[in-house]
């Protein structure tokens, strides 16, 4: 029934659900705080984006169900509207436990489609939350069904179900390409092709030319490489140096990082630790591998804690073909690399199976032309850091193994949980 349910009511449930974030808002910050490690900032920025995919969401979904123009045909009345798809699967990652979920399940549940949401298992305790908030909301039973598990079990079963219409997912490129993967095998019973909307990570660049504030470059790539320990898709995980200004920039640099205080994200450090025991291993490991692969400017070990505390970490003189500037490692870990020249760069930086975010520094207005139209990432920045999309300011998603360029926060997005339905009537 649901997706017979007036456009303005389901889209009043998205609105009356900011109201009450708004109002839970330093609840929500603090489970995140507890459950992951944000700190306090990198915590209620998740609530905020929350909120603004309630609003804007609920806008877009009115927007979609306006009169569709057609072009006019004489003797017939003609009509073009969007329907939900279905019933789908909802499967978020743990480092925006609030927001990236929110804002996948609430387009597709505003769109009139029901779903299936099973959070990370480093994160149910945020995803319940969200759960009670569409609840008081006034969201009906039925349509957003909420379960916990683990992925290979419980994600694999609900991807591969027959009656399961779409799977909208954000985490590793592992996974996404698995979950592509089943997802294209028609089972016994299934009457559709199953549509996924996958947003796989990155291993994105900051490229700082010769002709640049080298300051506000290097506090663009510590912000972006080590906020939130690293532990974002598009975090800065390769430093694409002109150069002219290679010395002096990883002088800064240096210092710069080693100014960074690690600690309980209840205190509120800018670093906390990362997520979990397996994942310090493999970021650990990868340290290991760059320290033969490149040269250690600083960190390169755990740092002192209870928990899984890690030093932010950078090599430089690193080969762009290297593991370190190829792999997505997802923890405080910077490669920097030498170019010879912009062109240089850009070639660097585009050379990986990636294509998610990217920023560059220059005050040459040939160069950040050129940029627009070669760097090949989905959201690119100029003489800015490489994180902190905000909702219909930077619509967010990526090319090549980063996804399927599905743009969240933006004026496409919800056409992704929809589709067209054309209505021809002969009146003469």
């Amino acid at each position: 029934e649901w997706q017979f349910f007036p456009p303005e009511e389901r889209a009043n449930i998205l609105f009356k659900a900011a109201e009450i974030a708004r109002k839970r808002k330093f609840e929500l910050s603090a489970v995140m705080v507890l459950e992951v490690g944000k700190n306090w900032a990198e915590a209620d920025a998740d609530v905020a984006e929350t909120i603004d995919y309630f609003e804007f969401y609920g806008r877009e979904m009115l927007r979609y169900s306006e009169k569709q123009p057609l072009t006019p045909f004489p003797g017939e009345i003609n009509e073009y509207f969007y329907i939900p798809l279905g019933a789908g699967v909802v499967i978020p990652p743990w480092n925006f436990p609030l927001a990236i979920l929110s804002g996948m399940s609430s387009a597709a549940i505003v769109t009139g489609n029901c779903i299936v949401l099973k959070p990370s298992s480093d994160s149910p305790l945020t995803g319940y939350k969200f759960y009670e908030i569409m609840k008081e909301a006034g969201l009906p039973d039925g349509i957003l069904n909420f379960i916990t598990g683990p992925g290979g079990k419980v994600g694999d079963y609900l991807v591969m179900h027959p009656k399961t219409r779409f799977i909208a997912f954000t985490g590793s490129k592992e996974v996404g390409c698995h979950i592509y993967e089943i997802a294209a095998k028609v089972q016994e019973g299934q009457i559709w092709l199953k549509r996924v909307i996958a947003e796989m990570g990155g291993k994105d660049a900051i490229i700082v030319d010769d002709e640049c504030d080298l300051e506000d470059a290097v506090n663009g790539v510590v912000i972006s490489a080590f906020g939130y320990q690293g532990q974002k898709c598009s975090a800065c995980s390769r430093a694409i140096v002109h150069e002219k200004v290679y010395k002096d920039f990883l002088e800064i640099l240096k210092e710069r990082v080693e100014k960074i205080e690690i600690g309980p994200a209840k205190e509120n450090y800018f670093m906390g630790p990362v997520i979990n025991e397996a994942s310090e291993k493999k970021i650990l490991e990868y340290i290991e591998i760059g320290k033969k692969e490149g040269k250690l400017l600083t960190g390169g070990e755990k740092a002192e804690g209870n928990g899984f505390y890690i030093k932010p970490t950078v090599f430089y003189d690193v080969d762009s073909k290297a593991r370190i500037a190829q792999e997505e490692i997802f923890g405080p870990v910077l490669a920097v690399i030498k170019a010879k020249n912009f062109d240089h760069a850009i070639e660097i930086a585009n050379d990986t199976i990636y294509g998610l975010t990217g920023s560059v520094y220059t005050k040459n207005r040939e160069k950040i032309y050129k940029a627009k139209k070669y760097f090949h990432c989905g959201n690119l920045y100029i003489n800015r850091k490489c994180t902190g999309a905000l909702v219909d300011v930077h619509p967010f998603g990526g090319f090549n193994m980063s996804g399927t360029d599905s743009k969240a926060g933006g004026r496409d997005y919800l056409l992704l949980f929809l589709q067209g339905k054309s209505v021809s009537e002969k009146i003469r």
